[in-house]
């Protein structure tokens, strides 16, 4: 059972208090969505199978992501937050405690499925749209802070997994992740019981988008799905393949797991600051500049291999990159009726997350092809360049909004 709220409890300190709550469950949950990365290695050498086989489980979580952030939005927006996070904290321990006793690959593929599907899915899109709720003036940053605990669970949890790997095996530390995930997520999970405050839509356009765009809403929104596909397809690649890259040039996946860290802390501070920049330059520009950004990282990657530029190739990367996704929620806000808001927004992150799916497993396939990563980097480019451009052409096609153009 929830608990009614009045409006004045938004920006309250409960309010804040349960932005760091929200924030700790985003960060325990991101190991479903990171654990599989590191385990790529040891999963491929135990199973006997191909890079492109062992990235399918990484798809498969992403698949399954993508699905239960709408199943886990609809089960929130009827029963409160409380609800799905008590649903994922269970399903990610049973999740991981069953990749853990996995036989194969296609047993290992539908475990991560499962913990993608009602587990890691549970504590992002549900937490995102809750903590819109509980702030008005200072909206953007709360916002930022619960989106960077996904990012936040990348830099902590691969070198912790992997010193567990090296000392106890996977198969062990999957399993003490599950027991983990369940006995922190539930209880955290008692502090969101009650319900957003009201909302107050005195001061707020009711019908209409703010900004304009010259082609049909629906022919944008397509185009932004298809945008979220291509930037993912090449932020998936250093992302989901750093570990096992390292590995290939002889530098162990421990220093891998360090560069998958560092990417994503570096990406925190990106997805902080995207926030500010958003506020200034609009959700268009935002990501036309991310998506460049992340272009020259990947570019970065051809020429330099030594195992200290990587290290500065992999910050430049999460510097760059971790803005974009977000970027997409701004757009949705900025061109279309508040009321078709949430669907919009949830579609457009599953095509993302289908992206970061399907360029993990693509990586892996081109490896198998080609034996080595520069073709799967030029791969990468090449998505990003399409992303790149469609962000381009709907700047050039974007109107500033009627009440300016009417002044």
């Amino acid at each position: 059972m929830t608990i009614a709220t009045p409006i004045s409890e938004a920006e309250s300190p409960y309010a804040w208090t349960r932005l760091l709550a929200s924030l700790a469950l985003m960060t325990i949950s991101g190991v479903g969505m990171y654990g599989v990365s590191v385990a790529l290695p040891a999963v491929q050498a135990e199973f006997g199978i191909t890079r492109s086989g062992a990235s399918l489980p990484y798809a498969a979580t992403l698949v399954g992501f993508g699905l239960g952030g709408i199943l886990m939005g609809r089960i929130s927006d009827r029963f409160g937050v409380m609800v799905p996070v008590l649903i994922g904290g269970l399903c990610l321990g049973l999740g991981f405690m069953a990749a853990g006793a996995s036989s194969g690959l296609w047993q290992f593929a539908l475990a991560q499925l499962f913990i993608g599907l009602l587990g890691t899915a549970s504590a992002f899109a549900p937490l995102v749209a809750d903590t819109s709720m509980w702030f008005t003036r200072r909206r953007g940053i709360a916002v930022a802070i619960c989106a960077s605990g996904n990012y936040l669970g990348g830099a902590v949890w691969p070198p912790i997994l992997q010193h567990f790997f090296e000392s106890v095996g996977w198969r062990a530390t999957f399993t003490g992740v599950g027991l983990f995930c369940a006995a922190t997520m539930i209880p955290l999970a008692f502090l969101l019981r009650r319900r957003p405050p009201l909302p107050d839509l005195s001061g707020e356009i009711k019908s209409g988008a703010q900004k304009q765009i010259d082609m049909p809403r629906n022919t944008l929104f397509a185009l932004l799905c298809v945008a979220g596909v291509g930037c993912c397809v090449a932020m998936s690649m250093p992302q989901v393949h750093i570990v096992a890259y390292c590995s290939d040039l002889g530098y162990g996946a421990a220093r891998g797991a360090q560069m998958l860290s560092v990417m994503l802390g570096f990406g925190i501070v990106s997805r902080l600051a995207s926030g500010w920049i958003c506020d200034r330059i609009g959700g268009l520009r935002t990501l036309l500049l991310g998506s460049g950004l992340q272009g020259v990282a990947l570019l970065m990657f051809l020429p330099f291999d030594g195992l200290a530029s990587l290290y500065i190739v992999s910050a430049m990367f999460g510097l760059f990159q971790g803005g974009i996704v977000p970027s997409y929620a701004i757009i949705v806000r900025e061109y279309f009726p508040q009321r078709e808001a949430g669907v919009r927004v949830g579609t457009v992150l599953m095509c993302t997350l289908f992206g970061m799916a399907l360029g993990g497993w693509m990586t892996g396939a081109i490896f198998d092809l080609t034996g080595s990563y520069r073709a799967a980097f030029l791969n990468g480019i090449g998505w990003n360049l399409l992303n790149l451009t469609i962000a381009f052409w709907l700047l050039r096609r974007s109107r500033p909004p009627a009440a300016l153009q009417a002044a």
